[in-house]
């Protein structure tokens, strides 16, 4: 009787780690999206890393004063989580410096 509660619950925290993997991917997406921006690269050339690094992203970016600023919407790793929804943003400084 207690099996099937054991297994849900190691189901619950394998996605859950899937999860957070996931999160920490859309963040470094967002941060490398970000840094080509910044470096003048344009939003096409961070579009296409950010959907290399990570399938069925959107992108969104704006600029705040001298930062340029990339969020990136997605959804949780395949499994119990699949329609969470994830967001991630970075900023880095624009115009070569």
């Amino acid at each position: 009787m207690a099996m099937p509660v054991v297994i849900l619950l190691l189901a619950l925290c394998l996605s859950a780690v899937q999860l957070s993997g996931r999160q920490l991917q859309l963040q470094d997406a967002a941060a490398d999206a970000a840094r080509i921006v910044a470096r003048g690269e344009g939003a096409g050339a961070a579009t296409r890393r950010a959907s290399e690094l990570l399938s069925g992203v959107t992108f969104e970016m704006h600029s705040r004063g001298d930062l340029v600023c990339v969020r990136l919407h997605g959804t949780g790793a395949p499994g119990l989580f699949g329609a969470v929804s994830l967001r991630a943003s970075s900023c880095a400084l624009g115009d070569g410096r």
